[in-house]
């Protein structure tokens, strides 16, 4: 698997994963639980996480959704 996008920003992870998981893209989000043992700070980014074979098209989404800024370099 493969991160390509880390933030804090929920409602982000929220867009991004609706709109891999609508590309039939699957979507493991990493962290997602870690709220529970920081109290909702948001200290832990959640992290996308796709296959290997799909981060192109994943890339290439986001992009075209003009949050190219959200993607990690790889």
């Amino acid at each position: 698997m493969v991160e390509i996008v880390r933030t804090n920003d929920l409602v982000m992870v929220g867009f991004l994963q609706s709109l891999l998981e609508n590309a039939n893209i699957p979507v493991l989000v990493a962290d997602a639980h870690m709220s529970a043992l920081e109290g909702m700070i948001g200290a832990f980014p959640r992290r996308l996480l796709v296959l290997d074979d799909d981060a192109d098209r994943a890339r290439r989404l986001i992009r075209e959704a003009g949050l190219e800024g959200e993607l990690r370099q790889g």
